[in-house]
């Protein structure tokens, strides 16, 4: 009777404390193009067992000048915790001679080799997810939208299952450049170069029906509103065209900690994120 009692009381103290969730298997430095360029590489975190899961291409922000693939914070843990491999990207920056439009390429570049080793990493090449953050929200827009870059390395736009930018600026650059103060709008010519560059490298140019355009959720900061409009701007544009799309105002949050809280479990807009995933998949 004291043994079974004691099995008990160890098996309710257990209970309170789960077990720790298993790191994810982390592959860093991983080159999709030739030559190597350390710009030009990602980091793979998949979970330990199993395979076909789904994979989420994660592209940094940073202004298209800054950043790494290893500033994730909670998300390849939150990711991995749910089944997912997460993958993180590098791309070329300026100043080095790079347009934007390189940059979308290299993102493209990234996705399609992806698509490639994906069962190596237990992930479903068929299966693919892109976000990014600012910078990388444009990028990540662009090249789920324009599907020119995607077409290019032989990979269809079909396998993109969804896209969450995460409060980018940049889904309209002539839009954005007509309501900034005239410093920043010279920074932003300066990058996205002559007016039908600004419109080519602009998200919502290329929105339009049956081009097998994923699903979008675009997570903005509520009170800001360069952000918010331009979020509201990209969905506005993709619902008309038929395409599924949610602009998600995150309360509370700066451009910083909308990024770095994504992944943590009492984290609003990771709820958003994960119920439009499930919803995506199905899961």
């Amino acid at each position: 009777m004291r043994a079974a009692t004691a099995t008990g009381l160890i098996a309710s103290l257990l209970s309170a404390f789960p077990a720790a969730a298993a790191e994810p298997k982390v592959h860093r430095d991983l080159a999709y193009a030739e030559p190597r360029n350390a710009k030009q590489t990602l980091d793979v975190y998949a979970p330990a067992q199993g395979k076909g899961h789904p994979i989420v291409v994660w592209v940094h922000g940073g202004g298209w000048q800054a950043g790494d693939k290893k500033d994730v914070d909670h998300k390849p843990q939150a990711f991995v915790d749910r089944g997912y491999v997460f993958v993180s990207v590098n791309y070329r920056l300026l100043p080095d001679k790079v347009t934007i439009g390189q940059m979308a390429e290299d993102v493209a570049t990234a996705i399609r080799w992806v698509h490639d080793h994906a069962r190596d990493y237990g992930g479903d090449p068929d299966t693919i997810l892109v976000m990014g953050h600012s910078a990388g929200a444009q990028l990540a827009a662009l090249v789920c939208t324009d599907g020119s870059y995607l077409k290019a390395e032989k990979v269809q736009l079909s396998v993109i299952k969804g896209c969450v930018p995460v409060d980018g600026d940049t889904y309209d650059v002539p839009m954005q450049i007509k309501t900034v103060e005239q410093r920043r709008a010279d920074i932003y010519r300066k990058k996205f170069g002559d007016a039908a560059s600004q419109v080519a490298l602009s998200p919502v140019t290329h929105v339009a029906r049956d081009k097998g355009i994923p699903p979008f959720l675009i997570l903005h900061v509520a009170d800001h509103p360069e952000t918010k409009g331009q979020s509201q701007r990209l969905a506005g544009a993709l619902e008309a065209s038929g395409v599924p799309a949610k602009a998600y105002p995150a309360e509370g949050k700066t451009h910083t900690t909308i990024n770095t809280e994504l992944g943590l479990p009492d984290d609003k807009p990771t709820r958003e994120l994960f119920g439009f995933l499930g919803g995506v998949l199905k899961k």
